[in-house]
């Protein structure tokens, strides 16, 4: 177990008078100090915080499974040895509808989450997420026709966007602020681990008569195991003393209920953790959280400059070409003469696995570098690669290994950072009275700009070629590296009442 009392020296320096009165002296003095990580950790058991972790988890390797089970599941399904359905014969708008009915589902769903978030809570989102999730894959795997499917991977796709948009707050939010980076990074290492299982599961099934089914049904004990798990943790306590603030519930018992809620998440006993929900109250009257936010406020002063940082990190996570890169990938090594390359899954196990190791690496050592590091060095690195692609296939046709190694720099550079820093950072940088409805906007822009760039990816192609194509990523890459280096902050060791007030 990690050791001190929670944040006591930090609390000395900035606590105000009791009464609860400030003036514009106190506050510019306590937001001096506020960015500085606090002089004690808070207190933790490792033990205590896996399953916190795992559970909402689960809902990112939902998703990634879905993205590998589908790339091997539209193999199956048009085939006509291996469907097992008289309805095999597909055309390129029913394929498009099954590998991006999840993404329609999805962006529902973020739409959804804005509305019901704050509502519903954390956890009971989580929940319901499950159930989506749940219903969707039982619909898809055991689909009669063709229509049937099609709701099943819309409803799976819901269960995406509600999950994607609430596993990082509640991780965020009950996690210790030195391991917070760390966990909300190995969720993304999750849906990596889904997306390699869904590669493998798709390479085991895909010469099995209806394999597509046994691709889809996999994923049902894990929706079980998520729904379960949900149920049996405590709500945030963050979200249960911004209830009360404002004046849904009766402060000083969901003070109480915080501090039991906070000793179960974090395994220790309630005189460590009650200090904790104090100056979280504190802080959170500091700052405002009294009043509900209204739609206007959500563009106005800091919430503003939270949206401008969380959307335009997953804004510029994909428009900086990841979809279309992989789309390439199996094209990339066919030219570099690997064997085994022709084949499409085993292309993307390769890539998974080098995900999957990038993405790792990140895990551990975003905590100890920081967040900007790790953007800055990898968005880079990204410029690098997507340039190198435009320059092999307009002036280096016949030089394959430079595309391979472009290849693998963007994936690996991908990985170190907007992959797993874009998700964390959204969780970490909305005040907390507008987190949900924040972090909703968020998710949606993010899977808005995914369908955005893979439907476009073709007739841009088409219009002015792959290679002025790559190159146009490359410049927007730069510029989402301007965009880092004078607008994102670091928020390394910080709380997140600490981060809100420094914003």
């Amino acid at each position: 177990m990690a050791s001190g009392k929670g944040q006591g020296d930090l609390v000395e320096e900035i606590h105000v008078s009791s009464g609860g009165v400030r003036n514009d002296e106190d506050c510019e003095n306590r937001r001096a100090l506020l960015p500085k990580p606090p002089a004690h950790a808070e207190c933790y058991s490792v033990s205590a915080a896996i399953l916190p972790f795992f559970f909402p988890a689960l809902g990112g390797l939902l998703y990634g499974y879905d993205i590998g089970a589908t790339s091997g599941a539209t193999i199956s399904l048009k085939s006509a040895a291996f469907s097992g359905t008289t309805w095999y014969n597909l055309s390129s708008v029913q394929t498009g509808l099954v590998v991006s009915g999840s993404l329609y589902g999805a962006l529902i769903g973020s739409i959804l989450a804005f509305t019901i978030a704050d509502l519903l809570g954390r956890r009971k989102e989580l929940i319901l997420a499950s159930i989506s999730y749940l219903i969707g894959a039982l619909l898809t795997a055991a689909a009669p026709n063709f229509p049937i499917m099609v709701v099943g991977r819309f409803l799976y796709g819901i269960g995406i966007g509600l999950a994607m948009h609430a596993a990082p707050m509640y991780i965020a939010e009950t996690a210790a602020s030195q391991i917070r980076g760390m966990l909300i990074s190995l969720k993304e290492f999750f849906i990596v681990l889904g997306m390699l299982l869904g590669y493998i599961a798709g390479n085991f099934y895909v010469e099995v008569v209806s394999g597509w089914r046994y691709m889809y049904a996999t994923s049902i004990p894990l929706c079980v195991i998520m729904g379960v798990g949900m149920c049996w943790l405590p709500s945030s306590p963050r979200w249960l003393l911004l209830c009360a603030i404002q004046g849904k519930g009766d402060l000083p018992e969901a003070k109480e209920t915080a501090i039991q809620c906070l000793c179960r998440l974090r395994g220790v006993s309630s005189d460590l953790v009650s200090d904790q929900i104090s100056l979280i109250l504190e802080e959170l009257s500091y700052v405002d959280e009294e009043k509900q936010v209204g739609f206007s406020e959500i563009f106005q002063g800091k919430c503003l400059k939270a949206m401008m940082i969380g959307c335009g990190l997953v804004f510029f996570q994909q428009v900086t070409g990841q979809p279309s890169v992989l789309y390439y990938a199996a094209t990339i090594f066919q030219s570099a003469g690997f064997s085994g390359a022709s084949d499409a899954t085993r292309v993307s196990i390769l890539l998974g696995v080098l995900k999957l190791i990038m993405t790792g690496l990140a895990v551990l050592v975003v905590d100890r570098l920081g967040r900007r590091p790790l953007l800055i060095g990898g968005v880079s690195g990204i410029a690098v690669s997507l340039f190198l692609l435009s320059s092999y296939y307009t002036l280096l046709k016949d030089v394959s290994y430079v595309a391979v190694i472009a290849l693998l720099l963007y994936v690996g550079c991908y990985q170190l950072s907007f992959g797993p820093i874009g998700w964390l950072m959204i969780s970490e940088v909305f005040p907390l009275k507008l987190r949900g409805r924040g972090l909703s906007i968020a998710v949606l822009v993010n899977f808005a700009s995914n369908a955005l760039v893979t439907f476009a990816f073709s007739p841009l192609e088409d219009l002015i070629g792959t290679g002025l194509l790559f190159s146009g990523f490359g410049v927007i890459a730069v510029a989402s590296l301007v965009f880092i280096f004078f607008i994102v902050p670091e928020t390394k060791g910080l709380t997140l009442e600490e981060i809100e007030a420094s914003l």
